[in-house]
């Protein structure tokens, strides 16, 4: 995916999630199912995209992604969640629950 197509998305898409991995992150590899089963049982609106930050530097860097695993969640065309390394997945569904159902309804 190219960055012109991930603009394009946060554009155009009410919410999407950016989850920036490394092929030798072991955190990385654990979290990345449970991102994915959370969103799509919880912000199944929300659209994912999952990129390895080692093969798509300008990306990573264009973002400001300096270490894996790295969250970024865009509601409504801007920049709403930044979590990086420590990220919970308690604490992510507390911050988009509410804004996400008044999004939505």
């Amino acid at each position: 995916m190219s960055l012109e197509e991930i603009q394009n998305s946060i554009r155009e898409e009410m919410g999407v999630l950016l989850y920036f991995w490394g092929e030798d992150c072991n955190v990385c590899h654990a979290l990345r199912p449970k991102f994915k089963e959370l969103f799509d049982s919880q912000f199944p609106k929300i659209k994912q995209i999952y990129l390895d930050a080692h093969k798509n530097p300008q990306i990573a860097s264009f973002y400001q992604v300096f270490a894996v695993p790295t969250v970024l969640v865009f509601l409504d065309g801007r920049e709403f969640v930044r979590e990086g390394r420590a990220v919970s997945l308690h604490k992510l569904n507390e911050q988009l629950k509410r804004p996400y159902v008044m999004m939505t309804e």
